[in-house]
């Protein structure tokens, strides 16, 4: 496995996990959580957002490089 696909690797799981918990923490503060579980949430949405602007940015620069 090359740098590549172990990097999209993960970027993705780390993109799906701030998505679960980014999705988990809304959930909490409308079951009678705080309003700190809504900035948890903001913050993961921003950062899997950030994260996937990354992965289209690394994925144009490595476009010459094998996924093998």
């Amino acid at each position: 496995m090359s740098l590549k696909a172990l990097h999209i690797v993960f970027i993705t799981s780390s993109i799906l996990l701030a998505l679960f918990f980014g999705g988990w923490s809304v959930n909490h503060y409308f079951h009678g959580g705080t309003p700190v579980d809504l900035l948890f949430a903001g913050g993961s949405f921003l950062s899997a957002f950030v994260m996937m602007a990354y992965t289209r940015v690394i994925l144009r620069k490595l476009k010459d490089i094998s996924y093998l």
